[in-house]
């Protein structure tokens, strides 16, 4: 069957602020499989991006049969809103894919946005079965279709024996909690002088950056914590190999790529129970799960992986099988499947 044109609209911003979105790889995965691929917006200035989102429907609406739009909780909402009326308006089908980890709770607070742009959509899926569950009664077809990672590109080591050697992965900002990993590191030093943490990720501005590093300087962290700044996705796999614990301090999650990626290296997870962490991991299985923004409980997890007999190499080794559920080669033809489905379903 000849695959048909592709609009992708979502966030494109790897080249701009060095910072990776799924819709990203999903576009080049197909792309390699044969699709051809449009894809809005590249621009980090923000009305640029929503003027582009608006614009390049209709611009390229000879070029493509079914398009994608990515939908994220409070500002970004309004982007997915103009995207669809123009797709509405050219009568193009469309599936949304909702992403954002706070999506929910906004949307409890917005029912009939919400409500108004779910109805219109051909088909919606999300990475997320919160998500799946919690607008089911809005709509009651959604699918759930996981976020993939390139498994092999992830050296996988059993830590049997961790040191305290910790990574937190994500952009440097309020919803992700950054300063809960360092509370927790405060808490572990006296026990092991030796622990260190590297934090990857965006700086959100000068501001997020100075305030980190005072309460570095005033727990007494200098010389334990390195602010690492962003990493390209090329390299995420080499940064992990370096650690051993993995800690994810987020108060929203409507996947968690980089708890995945930290999994498929092997590495000991210990994750705040927060949006879709719960339902895809189990605690003292595959990871530690620990109340949100609670730093005594985090170190206290740290801790039993570091001393507790076998508990290490227990969550080393099931969290590489999880991550293995995960790859792309899975992934990847369930978004084909969908997306000619749309397809054929509009052509009929």
């Amino acid at each position: 069957m000849q695959k048909p044109g592709l609009l992708m609209i979502g966030n494109f911003l790897s080249a701009g602020i060095s910072h990776r979105w799924v819709c990203e790889d999903v576009a080049e995965l197909l792309a390699e499989r044969g699709w051809t691929v449009y894809r809005t917006s590249r621009r980090v200035n923000r009305p640029l991006r929503l003027a582009e989102m608006m614009l390049h429907p209709a611009l390229w609406s000879a070029k493509y049969q079914v398009a994608t739009v990515d939908v994220f909780s409070g500002r970004s909402f309004l982007w997915a809103e103009a995207a669809t009326l123009c797709l509405r308006w050219l009568a193009k089908p469309y599936v949304l894919v909702l992403r954002g980890g706070g999506l929910l709770d906004w949307g409890g607070s917005h029912p009939k946005r919400i409500t108004r742009l779910l109805a219109h959509a051909t088909a919606v899926i999300t990475p997320s079965q919160r998500l799946a569950e919690g607008f089911r009664t809005v709509r009651s077809d959604i699918r759930y279709l996981p976020n993939g990672i390139k498994i092999a590109a992830y050296h996988f080591r059993l830590r049997a024996k961790p040191g305290p050697q910790i990574c937190w992965l994500r952009a440097l900002d309020r919803i992700y909690n950054p300063e809960m990993a360092l509370r927790a590191l405060a808490l572990l030093l006296p026990e092991f002088p030796e622990a260190t943490l590297e934090l990857y990720g965006r700086m959100r501005d000068a501001r997020t950056g100075a305030s980190l590093r005072k309460m570095i300087t005033d727990s007494g962290l200098d010389g334990h914590v390195r602010l690492m700044g962003v990493i390209p996705k090329d390299r995420v796999p080499s940064a992990l190999s370096r650690s051993d614990v993995f800690l994810n301090t987020t108060r929203f999650e409507s996947f968690g790529v980089s708890v995945m990626e930290a999994a498929a290296s092997g590495l000991c997870i210990v994750c705040t129970a927060v949006g879709e962490i719960p339902l895809l991991w189990t605690h003292e299985r595959d990871a530690l799960l620990v109340p949100p923004d609670d730093a005594e409980a985090m170190a206290a997890a740290v801790r039993r992986i570091l001393t507790e007999p076998g508990l290490a190499a227990r969550l080393s080794e099931n969290a590489r099988r999880k991550a293995e559920q995960f790859d792309w080669s899975i992934v990847l033809p369930q978004w084909e499947q969908l997306l000619l489905e749309v397809a054929e379903r509009e052509r009929s």
